[in-house]
């Protein structure tokens, strides 16, 4: 007779996994996948680096295909709102897709602004995909230095 070690959480386990397939069968009953490709649904916010210089706040963002008319850029002395659309060049309507990962649609992302800035001197470009913003500081924003006599 031979000795088995004993597990027991074996049967307890095993219910699991077989309790997991059932519940992955139904579902792919009730919810099945498109033929190639799983719709991802996603919710698009541009990539952005900001960053601080001595007299400006420099924000980049990553707009990629977009024109330069279908951004809006709303700025307050505290935050700044990018919006915009992407559109979908042409749809391929008999064409069967095996993979659709690029975004379309409207997006929208506010940005607080670390301090306050002055609006009226604000500056935007965009090239080659990157929106570039360079917001001078308000004048109570910017350091000052003081230098003190030790006497």
């Amino acid at each position: 007779m031979a000795l088995t070690r004993w597990r027991p959480f074996r049967e307890l386990e095993m219910f699991r996994r077989e309790i997991d397939r059932l519940f992955d069968e139904i579902f792919e009953r009730e919810f099945p996948a498109p033929r190639r490709a799983r719709e991802i649904t996603r919710v698009f916010a541009p990539a952005v680096d900001m960053y601080e210089k001595k007299d400006e706040i420099v924000i980049k963002a990553e707009l990629p295909g977009m024109n330069r008319d279908d951004i809006s850029i709303e700025l307050t002395e505290d935050a700044i709102t990018l919006s915009g659309e992407i559109t979908r060049e042409e749809e391929a309507k008999e064409a069967d897709y095996y993979c659709a990962e690029r975004t379309y649609g409207k997006f929208s992302r506010t940005i607080d602004l670390p301090v306050k800035v002055n609006i009226e001197k604000a500056e935007a470009t965009y090239k080659d995909g990157i929106l570039e913003i360079r917001l001078p500081k308000a004048e109570e924003a910017k350091r000052r230095e003081i230098k003190l006599k030790v006497g």
